[in-house]
This record gives structure tokens, C-alpha cells and sequence, in this order.
């Protein structure tokens, strides 16, 4: 209390969950998630699927039915919505809708050196027991979203050497980047300052907001 708070890391679309950019869901509820999975049990992928284009045309046409997660999580959002009296949820509060002011900062890193942080990152990692959580994750719907998992599992099964697999995870992470460098291009209200000299930038962005 009384202090400012930065929050550092994280997507670009859990940056704009924060600032209240994006609508997010509720909190699961868990009986409708287990029966969702009962149906699935018992109902083809093209049934799950044509039952959420029912509910929700816009989302069921960005899916495909073989993607039973992403699926069953849009049917069990499409359903909530549906059997829930509007509240307040403070799940979903944002900065935005709290009537809380922020600014967001892109720190601007030239892209040989942020090459060479992401192999030393890979590094890390390998050093960490990313093979041994991979392992413990397994082949869970989580572990294929993840950078790294994946081809750690690869390696694990033998479909790979471990320099293969380090080349592997250099190339994954470096992609991602890429795609996160691309993503806050487009990203609104984003004030951009450069690595080396953002302490200096961003206190002069705090004293001329007022929030220091």
C-alpha cells in the first residue's frame, strides 16, 4: 500500500488481460468442466464441436474439432455464460475496470544480443531439469502449448540427440520471440524504450504521470 507496483514479464495477452484490453472468462467451474468431459467420452470430436458452433459460431469457426481441448474449454465458457446471473467478479477485474492508471513499457533490445541471452537461456534450462519436468508433464494438452516441452519429450523418446535437442530449443525459444516482438507492434498504448537506458526512461515516465 502506498507504493507504486511494476509488474514485469509475461505475454502480450496477459498484458492486455491486466490492463483490461481483452474480456476474460470467470473462474472454472468444475462440475460443468467434468461434465463436458463425460460428454466427450461418449460424443465424436465433430459432435463437441458442432455443439459449440450451436453456442458460439464465432468461436467454433477458429477451431478445428480435433482440438478437443481448446473445444471443451469454449464449450465450458459458451455454457457458463449462458446459466450465470451477472455479478461482480473480482476474478475478472482489471486495470482498467478498477479506474486504475498504468502505462505499459516495451523494453527495445537489439536482437544479436536478445539471440544471445536466448542461448544462454536454453542453457539454463537444460541445467534446470527441463527434461525431468517435461517427463513429469508429460504429453498433457499444457506441455504441447509450452516452448520446450515438446522437444524435450522428443529427446526423451530418442527421436533426437542432446545437441539436436539443444539446437532445437534455441530455434523454438528464438520463434516465440519473434512472434512476441511481432505481437507488441500492434500492441496499443505501448511506450517503447531502449534496454540500456530504460531505469533513466521510465522514472521520467513515472514523474510525468504523477505517480511517483
Amino acid at each position: 500500500r502506498g507504493k507504486l507496483p511494476i509488474v514485469s514479464g509475461g505475454t502480450g495477452f496477459y498484458i492486455r488481460a491486466l490492463s483490461g484490453d481483452v474480456e476474460l472468462a470467470g473462474a472454472r467451474d468444475e462440475s460443468l468442466r467434468a461434465r463436458l468431459a463425460r460428454e466427450a467420452l461418449v460424443h465424436s470430436p465433430d459432435v463437441m464441436h458442432a455443439w459449440l458452433a450451436a453456442l458460439d459460431p464465432a468461436r467454433a469457426g477458429s477451431l478445428r474439432p480435433a482440438d478437443r481441448y481448446r473445444v471443451a474449454r469454449a464449450l465450458e465458457i459458451a455454457l457458463a455464460s449462458r446459466s450465470e446471473p451477472p455479478r461482480r467478479d473480482l476474478s475478472s477485474a482489471t486495470l482498467r475496470t478498477e479506474g486504475i492508471g498504468f502505462v505499459k513499457v516495451y523494453l527495445d533490445l537489439p536482437f544479436g544480443e536478445l539471440e544471445t541471452r536466448i542461448s544462454s537461456r536454453v542453457d539454463r534450462m537444460l541445467a534446470g531439469g527441463l527434461l525431468e519436468e517435461a517427463e513429469h508433464v508429460g504429453s498433457s494438452a499444457v506441455a504441447a502449448d509450452a516452448v520446450g516441452y515438446p522437444q524435450a519429450l522428443a529427446y526423451l523418446r530418442g527421436f533426437s540427440t542432446r545437441e539436436e535437442l539443444r539446437m532445437q530449443l534455441y530455434r523454438a525459444t528464438r520463434r516465440y520471440a519473434k512472434r512476441q516482438i511481432t505481437w507488441f507492434r500492434s500492441e496499443p498504448a505501448l511506450v517503447h524504450v531502449a534496454a540500456g537506458a530504460a531505469f533513466d526512461q521510465v522514472a521520467a515516465l513515472i514523474r510525468a504521470n504523477r505517480w511517483a
